[in-house]
């Protein structure tokens, strides 16, 4: 690994852009520490030249939300060659619109909450009010909305009062186009890591996410002081064993590789439920990920340079 250059790649211009930086340079210390050298780069207008000019081994996408988890990026390494660590452009687009995973992952039998998808032109063209009647009618309260793609929870609310539903909708639309409502499930809120290696895709141990305001927001997500987390989750062995085999299925089923992590609700009953599935981990000092990578008693730059080994080997 020492003879490799690796460029880790984040920022970007999505509403995560500070998020990816501090990803970016979390993972780029831990890479060093494990004797890889690694250049940290910005995805603006130069990154197509620096590929060219000053090819890397391999590049590590540390880029969230946008092109950096809708397949855009990736596309770009797939056209000029480049090795990465990460999931191809396809099963990115997938993964990254939030009703289509759920549909895959329902299709297979899996656990996830009832839902509609509506764009704001419906709104328009049909009348606000009937429509969210109609949702509300539909699936009952509360509700989850939340924008149909994107990440790090930017306009996710819960609405658990009918009057709450035009503000919430307003606040959703601002992060785009078309809004996610689901049944709202209680519960054990976790989210699981999983990590391609020889013998195929393993779940690392559950991370338990218990926010001070009972909604795991962005505020929550990036605020130290604001969420409690359980890394393994206080689950018990069979819940704990099932959120495992939940993840997996998602990360096979919807074509991932090298690493996932699926965000899942334990119900009252036991059922895990399938919420939705990330490609570019967050990777900060209150992500998920490296909180379940020390749980499992790993690296985190061990993790990685045996995935970017993966990505120069394809």
């Amino acid at each position: 690994m020492a003879d490799r250059m690796v460029a880790v790649l984040s920022g970007g211009l999505s509403h995560e852009r500070e998020v990816s930086i501090r990803s970016g340079r979390r993972l780029s210390a831990a890479l060093r520490s494990v004797g890889v050298t690694v250049e940290e780069w910005d995805a603006d207008a130069s990154l197509l030249t620096r590929l060219r000019e000053h090819r890397p081994d391999a590049v590590v996408v540390a880029l969230h939300g946008g092109e950096g988890e809708n397949g855009s990026v990736q596309t770009i390494l797939e056209m000029v060659g480049v090795p990465y660590v990460g999931t191809d452009s396809r099963a990115c687009r997938r993964a990254w619109d939030k009703p289509t995973a759920k549909a895959e992952l329902a299709r297979a039998g899996l656990a996830t909450p009832e839902w509609v998808v509506l764009p704001h032109a419906t709104f328009r063209e049909l009348g606000a009010k009937p429509v969210l009647d109609a949702m509300v009618s539909t699936l009952g309260l509360p509700l989850m909305l939340k924008p149909d793609q994107g990440g790090s929870a930017l306009g996710a609310q819960v609405v658990r009062d009918a009057a709450e539903l035009p503000p919430a909708m307003v606040g959703c639309l601002a992060y785009g186009d078309t809004v996610l409502a689901e049944q709202f499930v209680s519960g054990v809120e976790v989210a699981v890591a999983v990590i391609d290696g020889d013998d195929g895709p393993t779940a690392l141990p559950a991370v338990e996410i218990v926010p001070e305001t009972g909604v795991y927001d962005y505020t929550a997500r990036y605020t130290a002081g604001l969420t409690d987390f359980h890394a393994p989750a206080r689950l018990d062995a069979a819940s704990a064993k099932a959120v495992g085999e939940l993840a997996v299925a998602a990360h096979r089923l919807l074509g991932l590789r090298d690493v996932s992590r699926t965000d899942a609700i334990v119900a009252e009953d036991g059922t895990v439920h399938f919420l939705e599935v990330n490609v570019s981990p967050g990777l900060t000092e209150t992500s998920l990920l490296p909180m379940a990578v020390e749980a499992a008693g790993k690296s985190l730059g061990e993790i990685y340079a045996g995935l970017i080994e993966r990505a120069v080997a394809r």
